[in-house]
């Protein structure tokens, strides 16, 4: 049975418990980065002929397998398994399998690494047929434990991941498509970290390019070097040294070697950037800093730019990650960025929003360089995409949604109020070559005004009515049906009353049109789609698919006005996160089967314990209410029976637990001492027969017992139902053809949940029309001096009050 992705993360980050303890993030990722890629190296090379990477005889992960429970199991491992595989693959600056400082000594070594590896023995992680393409669970795999690495690592120690979707942005605005790249198409970061924006580059390739990188601590190269691997790069070139004052891809004349792409997320603000570079060549005819400046000798920003500019062909291409202060900073860097603007070298700038990074909080922005045509540009694009984040721990994130915003406003030049701007180098200059992006877009929100004279003489100014003009091109009557004009210029008044407002807007023709239209549009979506998505099989991929799919929707709700289409892309991609993801790779491993696991628990004695089943693609609740909805009903009726009883039982007792009641003798109530206490009322009576308390009581104990038992029978009757209801649910699992499979997951479970999230988005806009509407409603509602003579009238009230009293209130 397939594995879903998220339950092969989990076991992988699983890993990192079996080191925690001696070392932080930084240190024990290199461990479990270590062991994935043994266990990928050795499945998919070990034994292979003329492969790429070399997996020595007796250093496969199974020779590893072999070692568990050795007392010397870490010395083994590093002798036998890393120093050989490390030789041959020129891989240096290894972690210590044998270092009891970081993983204990004697029998604690020996267990902690035991389980380590017992965690890649895991069948799913069989890489025998994988090719680290695209759609590739190694990949995702890699990427997750990556970001939770950075994530646990601390400030200035998550440094060597640049955040997946920031890459994925900047892999995007380069301009590599596979139409503009052969083999020779050459990529290079020259402070590569572990690899990813070098990574994400090549996947938007799609097609095998030239892979170069340069990073200056070593651990961090070999990891590098090791992802590279991971992801089907075996040939891609990555170098151990400071780039700056020793940069290693130099052509045959020791110049530096160019590039068509590059892409890099320098170490912000380096303040060692000069030890060991020579200004004073640098800044000659030829050198990195000729006709631009020299940066400062504490604030290295701009000498890693003009080293990634020095590094660009002709008409190469690069994006680069730096703080926003390299936008307005003066001095040296004021000339240095006034030079780049004069000679059009600078494309773009793309504004991040604040604490995306790992190594820092502060916000940082995307510098985009082409050379190409640089003689004739006019201006620099700017988009302003701070505001477009979510939460992600106690980092921000940028979501699918503002991803694909940022890219299609700047792939085609798109301008759109306070977020993008086309820039004229002559307002640049204007503005003395400062780059800041507040300065050329206003991003701010519009101030919510608090109209005076409305206050004083009422009415709703009709600014704000108009300010909601985005819903009236869509419902234009209903504005004339919930205003109407005031006696005063530029006012209008609530047309209805105040509690009317939602259902005068819900109820409207227009919305309910617009909500139609709304729908139809995702019910052509729907019809398009639907038999894609039952067609995927072993050779769907994944990815591909989900992009397919996105893309279309996205098409769909295009040119729809009031409803953001980006919105619309963010619920599905939410929701092919969450769920979907998991779903379409069981499909394209299993195919449309609906199989069934038992659900196995053990208890603190250590006994296992049947806790029923499940199936992972198919929850129970989708074959229910197709085949046994009928059943389900009973169920669910028989336990509101029983809630209602209990209800009932709750408040008997409530109602005869005082002193002198019925239950006033009983130190607990259950059906046990209510019957015994029965007893005694009886024995009682038999003394005194008319005894009316006697027998009221007798009566609440008898009523008691009545509603215990009638819950009792409905309780053993719902258990048999409900046995039987999984019993047959659980033979109609086994019986679920193909065809039913696909009805079940796609329609029943893929696009009702979309819909409903689309028409939650529906809601949503509604919503804030109506509040809106509401909010100006009672903001205005009563005027300055009406409540004036209401505090004028409490004031009188309260003196009477006073007076009435004895009192006298004197200013």
């Amino acid at each position: 049975m397939a594995i879903k992705k998220s339950e092969l993360y989990s076991s992988l980050w699983a890993s990192c418990d079996q080191l925690r303890g001696g070392m932080d993030a930084s240190q024990y990722k290199d461990y479990v980065l270590v062991m994935l890629f043994i266990k990928y190296i050795s499945d998919k090379y070990a034994g292979v002929k003329y492969s790429p990477i070399e997996v020595p005889q007796g250093s496969s992960f199974e020779d590893m397998v072999a070692l568990k429970g050795d007392k010397e199991i870490g010395d083994k491992i590093n002798k036998q398994i890393i120093a050989p595989i490390a030789e041959k693959n020129d891989l240096s600056e290894m972690p210590d399998f044998n270092d009891p400082n970081k993983l204990g000594s004697g029998k604690d070594m020996e267990e902690r690494l035991t389980n380590l590896i017992s965690i890649f023995q895991n069948p799913a992680l069989d890489f025998k047929n994988n090719l680290a393409e695209g759609d590739d669970i190694l990949g995702d795999a890699y990427e997750y434990l990556m970001r939770h690495f950075a994530t646990e690592s601390g400030k200035s120690k998550g440094q060597f991941y640049t955040p997946a979707e920031v890459s994925r942005v900047m892999a995007k605005i380069i301009g590599i498509n596979n139409k503009n790249t052969t083999a020779e198409t050459s990529v290079y970061d020259p402070t590569c970290g572990s690899g990813s924006l070098l990574l994400k580059v090549v996947d938007e390739a799609e097609k095998p390019i030239s892979v170069f990188g340069q990073e200056m601590d070593n651990a961090t190269s070999a990891l590098a070097r090791m992802n590279m691997i991971l992801h089907n790069n075996p040939t891609a070139e990555i170098k151990s040294g400071n780039t700056l004052s020793n940069p290693l891809f130099l052509d045959k004349n020791s110049n530096l070697k160019t590039f068509n792409f590059i892409v890099a997320n320098p170490p912000f603000s380096y303040k060692s950037w000069s030890n060991g570079v020579n200004i004073d060549e640098e800044t000659k005819e030829g050198g990195r800093f000729y006709n631009y400046g020299t940066p400062p000798s504490k604030n290295g920003d701009y000498a890693f730019l003009l080293h990634i500019l020095k590094s660009l062909k002709t008409t190469g291409k690069a994006t680069v990650i730096l703080p926003h202060g390299v936008l307005f900073r003066g001095n040296s860097e004021g000339i240095i960025r006034k030079n780049l603007i004069r000679k059009g070298v600078i494309k773009g700038i793309i504004g991040l929003p604040a604490n995306l990074f790992y190594g820092t909080g502060i916000p940082a922005c995307i510098i985009v360089i082409d050379k190409e045509d640089a003689d004739n540009r006019k201006g620099i694009f700017m988009i302003d995409a701070s505001k477009g984040f979510e939460k992600d721990g106690n980092k921000n994130r940028l979501r699918q949604q503002d991803i694909h915003k940022i890219v299609d406003v700047f792939n085609k030049k798109i301008e759109l109020a306070k977020y993008s701007k086309m820039v004229s180098i002559s307002e640049i200059a204007e503005k003395e070559f400062n780059l800041n992006i507040p300065r050329y877009i206003d991003s701010t929100e519009v101030e919510d005004i608090q109209n005076i004279e409305a206050h004083l003489c009422g009415g709703i100014p009709n600014s704000d009515i108009e300010a909601l003009q985005n819903y009236w091109e869509v419902y234009p009557n209903l504005k004339n049906q919930l205003f109407e004009k005031s006696k005063k210029e530029n006012f209008s008044n609530l047309k209805i009353a105040k509690d009317e407002i939602k259902q005068t807007i819900f109820s409207h023709p227009e919305f309910i049109s617009y909500s139609n239209k709304i729908n139809e549009v995702f019910i052509k979506w729907q019809s398009k789609n639907i038999e894609s998505c039952k067609a995927i099989n072993l050779e769907t991929k994944p990815k591909k698919f989900i992009h397919n799919l996105s893309e279309d929707l996205l098409d769909a709700f295009g040119n729809i006005k009031l409803i953001d289409k980006y919105d619309v892309y963010q619920h599905l991609m939410s929701y092919w996160l969450e769920t979907m993801q998991d779903d379409c790779y069981l499909l394209a491993a299993n195919g449309f089967k609906a199989e069934t696991k038992r659900i196995i628990e053990k208890n603190k004695a250590g006994r296992e314990l049947d806790k029923g089943w499940i199936c992972d693609l198919l929850p129970k609740e989708l074959v229910i209410n197709r085949y046994f909805k009928t059943a389900q009903d009973e169920i669910e009726n028989l336990q509101s029976e029983i809630e209602n009883l209990d209800s009932q039982i709750t408040e008997i007792i409530d109602e005869n637990s005082g002193d002198e009641s019925a239950f006033a003798n009983l130190d607990k109530i259950s059906k046990t001492t209510v019957g015994a206490e029965i007893k005694v009322l009886k024995a009682e009576l038999k003394q005194d027969k008319n005894n009316e308390e006697l027998l009221e009581k007798q009566k609440i104990c008898e009523r008691y017992l009545k509603l215990c038992e009638e819950q009792s029978n409905l309780s053993k009757k719902l258990k048999e139902k409900s046995a039987k209801l999984d019993g047959d649910l659980l033979t109609k699992f086994k019986q679920l053809t193909q065809a039913e499979v696909k009805i079940l997951v796609v329609e029943d479970k893929w696009m009702k949940a979309i819909k409903k999230a689309i028409n939650s988005e529906m809601q949503r806009i509604s919503q804030r029309l109506h509040q809106r509407v509401k909010e100006l409603a009672e903001r205005y509602e009563n005027t300055l001096p009406e409540i004036l003579r209401d505090v004028e009238s409490c004031q009188q009230k309260f003196n009477t009050h006073l007076q009435n009293m004895g009192f006298k209130w004197e200013e």
